[in-house]
């Protein structure tokens, strides 16, 4: 798993490539922390994330709620056809902001 970030006009960018699983998610949790804290908006790009197990989906749970309890804000986007069915089957797609596009999604972080 790689974990790609950038700030760009106050929003943080997280790019995820790879396999987010039980042996990845712990890195992607501890990496996003500070950030969560901080109630940044950040927006993940999964565009090239291949693979999410239930551990993975914790992790974006996780990261969601402590970035909620501090007024910050998340939105995904990029889900490919895989990523998106484990969304929709688990439920996640109600859960999270799950947006179509990068477009979208600042537009939701910036309201």
């Amino acid at each position: 798993m790689e974990i790609d970030t950038c700030e760009r006009d106050g929003v943080v960018f997280v790019s995820l490539t790879g396999r987010l699983d039980a042996n990845t998610s712990s890195n992607v949790t501890d990496e996003l922390e500070p950030l969560a804290s901080q109630g940044a908006k950040i927006l993940f790009d999964l565009e090239n994330m291949e693979y999410i197990s239930s551990a993975g989906l914790r992790a974006l749970l996780v990261t969601a709620k402590k970035i909620r309890s501090v007024n910050g804000k998340m939105c995904l986007t990029g889900l490919n056809e895989n990523v998106r069915e484990v969304f929709d089957v688990s439920g996640f797609s109600s859960i999270l902001d799950v947006c179509g596009d990068q477009a979208e999604a600042l537009g939701l972080l910036n309201e």
